[in-house]
């Protein structure tokens, strides 16, 4: 037998070897996209009273702020919006503290629930309120910007109270040309927060959330995560870097345990498409672990930063759905 094993090692070896690189990709993609709990499956229940309302709040909400193309090439559309926001979130009984920058062109906006303990983590929620170029912008990133506005209100009564401070930001200049430049206006909100040595321990980024489809066939991916996901564009998902794979975890975990959605969820690196598309990528250059929850936005919407992106595309329903949930998650959060 030992005999047998010599005359063939290096057989033997090679065929190890041979395997190893073959099966390592492969583990190595079940590893990074791997998440506990299990996805809603089925009819989705009926909407309560409370989500009926919510549909029809979300739905004023994007009306308000992406009607129309507002950014710094559409300054009096990008001032209204930042006005409307600021407006809602006063009317709920937050103080509103503004960030103006790129020669007070973008502002960024902030509204904090302060916790009952002074000591306790801090989570950033943000979402980027201007839209791209020419676009109304009402997918992206309205439904966003919304559904944040809904969290401040339905989490207004945590205030001081609560086990982590979670601050909910609205961000200027997330889409080209500002994209990863220093007047993103997420990474000037990141950076000051570290400069003044209040680095947060997470950050969630509410990114393009409003359009769902039952259709098979209507979710795409880059490769070569479409050989791990449906094809069927009716989830939510929580996407982020390798580097934020625990926090991944822990989100969607915690999303399947309140609500009744379908999700998924899971981490590559940042040089796969549509990774870092985010303000989640912001955070991600301050160390803080991060992460995007969206509808998967150009992978499953036909309208994305075109004209056509307007307000009657949402599923406001669904985004109801979805911003119940994540209430819900962010409710147990520690």
């Amino acid at each position: 037998m030992r005999e047998w094993i010599r005359e063939r090692a290096g057989r033997i070896v090679l065929l190890v070897i041979l395997a190893a690189l073959f099966l390592s990709p492969f583990v190595a993609l079940r590893w990074m996209t791997s998440v506990p709990g299990k996805s809603w499956e089925g009819p989705l229940p009926p909407l309560s009273p409370a989500e009926r309302e919510l549909a029809g709040r979300l739905r004023g909400h994007v009306t308000a702020i992406a009607s129309k193309p507002h950014n710094i090439g559409h300054a009096t559309g990008y001032a209204a919006a930042l006005a409307y926001i600021e407006q809602e979130l006063t009317a709920a009984g937050y103080k509103v503290t503004r960030q103006a920058f790129d020669e007070g062109l973008a502002v960024n906006l902030e509204a904090v629930i302060e916790p009952r303990s002074a000591g306790a983590p801090t989570l950033v929620v943000g979402a980027h309120y201007d839209s791209a170029r020419g676009a109304p912008g009402a997918n992206d990133n309205g439904s966003g910007t919304a559904a944040l506005l809904e969290l401040a209100r339905l989490l207004a009564d945590l205030r001081g109270k609560g086990n982590v401070r979670i601050r909910l930001a609205f961000f200027a200049n997330e889409e080209p040309p500002f994209f990863k430049t220093d007047r993103m206006g997420s990474l000037v909100y990141a950076r000051a927060l570290a400069d003044k040595g209040q680095k947060p321990d997470a950050m969630f980024s509410l990114e393009t959330l409003g359009f769902y489809d039952e259709a098979p066939g209507s979710q795409h991916y880059p490769f070569p995560l479409g050989a791990l996901y449906p094809d069927t564009g009716n989830f939510v998902a929580f996407v982020g870097t390798v580097s934020s794979r625990p926090l991944v975890r822990r989100a969607v975990g915690e999303f399947r345990a309140v609500a009744r959605f379908p999700s998924v969820g899971g981490t590559a690196p940042g040089f796969v498409q549509g990774i870092d598309w985010s303000d989640h990528w912001s955070f991600g250059e301050i160390g803080v672990p991060a992460l995007m929850i969206t509808d998967t936005a150009p992978f499953r919407y036909p309208h994305y930063h075109k004209l056509t992106d307007t307000p009657d595309k949402l599923d406001y329903d669904r985004l109801a759905r979805v911003t119940a949930g994540l209430e819900r998650m962010l409710r147990g959060w520690r």
